[in-house]
């Protein structure tokens, strides 16, 4: 469920593998744009989803999607990454405005537009982390648009499992200087090792006053929802086989080793936001998304 293809499962774009999961995500926020109670808008979605061979096929409108709200790919899957596009908005600006932090990390950028359809107060950098491959498809749909970011934008394009902190810092990220992180649908895909490597190193980069948000699944057993309807209808409709996809390891308990460092971590259920926003996925039998929690944590600027 990654809006990345850093791992480069099958490819180092966005036309298999983890790189697929991309797409999947960009059609869900095209689907979201065109709702009338949308929940967030990225008018780029669509242009990847049709840009690319693998996709250009499946629907970027809600009227376009087979069985509509009631599939429960295109539904309620959908819906899902709607309710987490504007979270995950929200706990953006909220870190730039309130906070007053000036530059934000996307680990695992994949097809996010936020650099580019967010309003950032003045002087924001966004560095975005992702493969070479996945970022060269980025560029050339978002130049065909004539696409201008609304912050000043620093492509990085590395895979995760090479020295991404270095190449971070090469590109001139201050870590004397509050950041927020986002690593958004990434940690599904590693396994438990790198998850605790990627959480160390965000800790050991964030000064005073940064914050992060992350997307985890905390199932025992995944293999106990294989025949869950939202796992069943990605893979008969898209040929993506999230199971496949996914780290079978047990995950670490990365909001206990922030705490411990410091950080004052949330964790809530994506259910949660449904109940707040009054539009998104409620728990349902056989819950592919049963286990899916999305952690904020802030460290404390110095007294």
């Amino acid at each position: 469920m990654a809006d990345t293809a850093s791992l480069g499962t099958t490819t180092d774009g966005v036309e298999g593998g983890v790189g697929l999961t991309a797409l999947l995500v960009a059609a869900a926020r095209a689907i979201e744009t065109h709702r009338p109670d949308s929940l967030a808008r990225d008018d780029y979605a669509e242009h990847f989803v049709l840009g690319a061979e693998a996709s250009a096929h499946w629907p970027v409108r809600p009227e376009q999607a087979p069985d509509g709200d009631t599939s429960p790919l295109w539904g309620r899957f959908a819906r899902y990454f709607g309710l987490r596009t504007r979270v995950l908005d929200d706990f953006l600006l909220r870190s730039v405005r309130s906070a007053g932090i000036r530059q934000a990390v996307l680990l695992g950028a994949g097809l996010d537009t936020r650099a580019f359809r967010l309003d950032w107060p003045s002087g924001c950098v966004v560095h975005e982390i992702d493969r070479d491959g996945v970022l060269a498809f980025k560029h050339k749909v978002l130049g065909a648009l004539s696409a201008e970011p609304r912050a000043a934008r620093v492509p990085i394009g590395i895979d995760l499992r090479a020295d991404w902190a270095g190449a971070l810092t090469s590109a001139g990220f201050d870590p004397t200087a509050p950041t927020v992180w986002l690593v958004e649908g990434l940690l599904f895909y590693l396994p438990h090792a790198a998850e605790t490597a990627l959480i160390d190193t965000v800790d050991r980069l964030s000064a005073p006053g940064s914050t992060l948000a992350y997307e985890v699944k905390l199932e025992k057993d995944l293999m106990a929802y294989r025949d869950s309807p939202l796992y069943t209808s990605t893979r008969r409709q898209l040929g993506i086989d999230l199971l496949d996809l996914f780290s079978r390891e047990p995950r670490p308990d990365s909001a206990a080793r922030l705490t411990g460092r410091g950080w004052t971590v949330s964790v809530h259920t994506p259910f949660d936001f449904t109940r707040l926003h009054g539009r998104g996925p409620l728990p349902e039998e056989n819950d592919a998304l049963g286990g899916n929690r999305w952690v904020f944590a802030d460290r404390a600027r110095a007294a």
